[in-house]
């Protein structure tokens, strides 16, 4: 079992229908009174799509999470903004379904209706929180989790969030992986190891567990408090994106894209 099933049913309370059996919907008691919206993509190997039958973000996911994410913004439109269900986005993803058929189909448009109801739900004032358990690699990360207000990982070594595979990094850079090891020791965002990654701006959180693949009951607990903890952060800030260039890591790692931000502002004004 992946680690994205493993977390989505070690936090969920109440597993609901989903027409897609790639895409687990369910009701998670988060303590403290606090339910929210988990989601998650698994595994389907019966899917009728071969490119997506490892947690691949494809066709139906793309749908799947989108009609997901819209249901609960129609069911809670006429709620205040802090009873307003919080939608956690559990994240195991190698990466978009990578297929001919894919993209034939326009699987683009898929993904781009995930990362929407993503994106309207957190506008509307839905706490929008991704807890990285695992992979969260190149469109399947955009289309689930990237639009969130708060981004979590665990601290472990088999996470990682990146634009691509190494192996494949490695091929379009005309490099082996043991060159690429080497050069993220000096270049920050080459670097596959999560911890790297959180000083880059885009975390809110790392989490410390003693075993991201069976999961303690302190585990969990520690989880749960963690995305509470995110919860309130992201009904109290913006609800846009703004708070990943205003941390005190993007405004050390990231100083030259946001001057060139700043500059272009300026001409544009």
């Amino acid at each position: 079992m992946s680690r994205g099933k493993t977390w989505f049913d070690a936090l969920s309370s109440q597993t609901l229908d989903s027409r897609y059996p790639s895409v687990a919907i369910a009701d998670g008691d988060l303590g403290n009174g606090l339910t929210a919206r988990l989601l998650a993509v698994v595994a389907d190997p019966k899917s009728a799509l071969p490119r997506a039958r490892a947690g691949e973000v494809g066709l139906q996911e793309g749908v799947g999470l989108a009609r997901a994410v819209r249901e609960v913004v129609e069911q809670d439109a006429d709620r205040s903004d802090d009873e307003r269900r919080p939608i956690v986005a559990i994240v195991d993803v190698p990466s978009q379904a990578y297929g001919r058929i894919e993209e034939i189909l326009g699987e683009h448009l898929y993904l781009a209706a995930a990362v929407d109801a993503y994106a309207t739900a957190r506008v509307a004032g839905h706490p929008i929180i991704a807890l990285v358990v695992g992979s969260a690699i190149s469109g399947g990360f955009l289309a689930h989790g990237l639009q969130a207000n708060q981004i979590l990982a665990l601290d472990d070594d088999n996470v990682e969030i990146h634009a691509m595979h190494k192996p494949a990094a490695a091929r379009v850079t005309q490099r082996t992986v043991a060159e690429l090891d080497e050069l993220a020791r000096t270049v920050t965002p080459l670097s596959y190891a999560v911890g790297d990654w959180a000083t880059l701006g885009q975390c809110d959180g790392l989490l410390d567990v003693t075993n991201a693949d069976h999961p303690t009951n302190a585990d969990v607990g520690l989880v749960r408090y963690a995305v509470r903890d995110a919860i309130a952060r992201a009904r109290s800030g913006p609800r846009d994106l703004t708070n990943r260039l205003q941390s005190s890591e993007a405004l050390r790692a990231r100083r030259a894209s946001l001057e060139v931000r700043r500059r272009l502002t300026e001409q544009w004004s």
